[in-house]
């Protein structure tokens, strides 16, 4: 009899709950209560119609800024009665008072038009038939501000990652009433971002690639793209076990059906995987979709704040690249930047305690971002003066490694030092330059057995956690290359860039060289709820920053060249900015390896023209050397 009123009691509960959640889903969400939701078709130059949804404040007692972004993602949901549960770039600035609007780009979802993955920017276009992203935005804009109630003139754009190359793109060519725009993560290269790392190709990425291939004939509320499933939950050993990359192909080709009859189905390929495996050099398909280039602050006067993540998987080249490009080329043009210790996106998202991985950062810090950064920005530049005291520094920075912000005049601060590591034979990092007669250490490279990038086992759909992982797993393997520093005496904070230049060589004709860089901690050090539960924070390896150069690009990402069999060849690899803390008791480590399995594809190790049309017998198992006189160069803040 217990059992059973136990079991109605079970019973109520769960139905007392569900009736609760229902109740609380169907009441109105903020965005419902506060704003009038408008859904309309805006003719572009050449006659397509963009689909675009306008949220306008019910409080019509005086005017608003507008605040656009431009998505190949969806400005759902669809329909005037169906709202966000959020609009704007966050809460508060939802809350403050702006008209926010959503736009599906040319060719995506409820739009017209074709699309083209990262359409190149046209300068000088000389009629209305001759569109980009840019034109496209101008027109919207336009738009907006000769047809919306009760907008003060002044527009802001945002997005994150993609809506942020289109934030970028919208400063280019910009429309006299944009005053604001912040790119936040935002791709800048496809030959650099998302899908390669210096010409090495993300074999992580490979399910991603069907969002963004797929043709559609005419605007729909439906997703008509294709994602592989992958037969395996274990993704290393999939990619291992499918062999050469033309083995994938089959993964992007689709049937469609004919629309006379369901009987007649015809093969269509994904057009953007067969861009990746036609292309796969920096030839000009790839260089004219590269953005950054075109980015200039010095005449559109628009405000620019640049936002990403020191941990950013994506967008981590695009984000200071574009920053850099912006700053290179303005005059008196505002621009800025803000980089947290967040993964992809991740200031967007509030939730409560700021982890990547396994590593764990403070609290609230998405928060305070929104509030204190991205909302006195928007502010400032579309209800204020907009003049360029808006009273934020021009690097908002985070010190992962002390855990705290600052702020700096200009990026990189100007009270830096140089300090370069040699990598010496007893795999000691030292500040000395070795003899003239120093020797090389070598490893194996066995395709058949590549290095990890994580020790995880899972299928992800984009890779973000091994950007902090701890690293002993690869630390402990023969065909991995360690080099660290003794026990730090005294803090040293890393700062900007950072550069290894290595001298290497190898007994096949090509090889891939993947430099990471590792804060060691020390035994004692303090546990993290957080974490997974097999790994301790004791002698945690916490990745910091990591790259790969595939060694046939190190003179040239168009023109590859073979290498020279045992010759020593100098390859120099870039790793993106970093600002961190390494702490008295802690350790500064390097890690070489040629293979990083199933982040980027297997180099066969011999030089091949095309790599995604490699044969299985292309792939050799080689000998590598890393000679002493290579060195990794940081500026640190002394």
């Amino acid at each position: 009899m217990k059992f059973y009123i136990k079991l109605i009691g079970v019973f109520l509960a769960v139905s007392l709950f569900s009736c609760k959640a229902k109740k609380k889903d169907s009441e109105p969400n903020y965005a419902q209560i506060h704003f009038n939701k408008k859904e309309v078709n805006i003719k572009m130059r050449d006659g397509v119609n963009l689909f675009t949804s306008i949220y306008t404040p019910k409080d019509k007692s005086k005017k608003y800024p507008i605040l656009l972004q431009r998505t190949p993602y969806s400005c759902r949901p669809y329909g005037e009665d169906k709202f966000r549960t959020r609009i704007g770039p966050n809460p508060t600035l939802m809350k403050e008072g702006y008209i926010i609007v959503y736009q599906d780009v040319r060719g995506r979802w409820m739009s017209e038009g074709t699309y083209d993955n990262m359409r190149p920017y046209i300068p000088n276009k000389k009629d209305s038939t001759q569109i980009d992203e840019s034109s496209d935005t101008y027109d919207t804009i336009d738009w907006l501000v000769k047809n919306v109630e009760n907008n003060n003139g002044k527009v802001g754009t945002w997005g994150i990652s993609y809506p942020g190359f289109y934030t970028s793109y919208s400063t280019i060519d910009a429309h006299p009433a944009l005053k604001a725009a912040s790119p936040q993560a935002p791709i800048g290269d496809f030959f650099f971002d998302d899908f390669h790392h210096n010409g090495a190709f993300l074999l992580s990425y490979f399910r991603a690639i069907g969002l963004f291939g797929a043709p559609k004939d005419t605007p729909t509320d439906t997703a008509w793209y294709q994602m592989p499933t992958l037969p395996s939950k274990d993704q290393y050993q999939f990619f291992l076990d499918a062999g050469p990359i033309s083995n994938l192909n089959k993964y992007y080709e689709y049937k469609k059906l004919d629309n006379t009859s369901k009987l007649n189905e015809t093969s269509v390929k994904d057009f953007f995987w067969n861009e990746i495996i036609n292309h796969p050099n920096y030839d000009s398909n790839w260089q004219k979709k590269s953005l950054v280039g075109h980015l200039k602050n010095d005449d559109s006067k628009v405000a620019t704040m640049v936002v990403g993540g020191w941990y950013d998987a994506e967008d981590l080249y695009g984000t200071f690249e574009t920053y850099k490009h912006l700053e290179a080329n303005k005059s008196n043009s505002y621009n800025t930047m803000v980089i947290g210790p967040w993964s992809h996106g991740g200031w967007a998202r509030e939730r409560g305690r700021q982890t990547v991985g396994n590593v764990y950062f403070g609290d609230s810090i998405s928060t305070f971002y929104q509030k204190n950064i991205e909302t006195k920005f928007f502010h400032h530049f579309l209800k204020d003066n907009g003049d360029n005291n808006s009273g934020l520094p021009e690097a908002y920075v985070f010190d992962t490694g002390n855990k705290d912000w600052h702020q700096y005049p200009v990026w990189p601060p100007k009270n830096i030092v140089q300090k370069t590591y040699y990598l010496e034979a007893h795999q000691t990092l030292s500040t000395s330059a070795p003899n003239k007669n120093a020797k090389a250490l070598k490893f194996v490279s066995d395709l058949k057995k590549p290095v990890p990038y994580s020790e995880d086992i899972k299928t992800v759909f984009t890779p973000r956690k091994y950007m902090t992982d701890d690293q002993r797993f690869a630390a402990r393997r023969p065909d991995v290359l360690v080099y660290q520093t003794p026990v730090l005496t005294e803090d040293i904070t890393l700062v900007g860039d950072i550069w290894a230049k290595l001298q290497v060589a190898t007994t096949g004709t090509d090889a891939d060289w993947v430099v990471k860089i590792i804060d060691v901690f020390p035994p004692d050090a303090e546990e993290n709820a957080d974490m997974q539960s097999h790994l301790k924070m004791s002698n945690y390896h916490m990745m910091l920053r990591s790259e790969v150069m595939r060694g046939k690009f190190r003179n040239s990402f168009s023109h590859p060249q073979a290498m020279v069999p045992n010759k020593k060849t100098a390859i120099n690899i870039h790793l993106q900015d970093v600002f961190h803390t390494l702490k008295k008791g802690h350790r500064l480590q390097i890690q070489i390896q040629s293979t990083w399995f199933p982040l980027i594809d297997l180099n066969p190790q011999t030089f091949v023209p095309n790599i995604y049309k490699a044969k299985a017998t292309d792939f050799k198992t080689q000998t590598h050397s890393v000679y002493q006189d290579s060195k990794i160069i940081f500026n640190t803040i002394q």
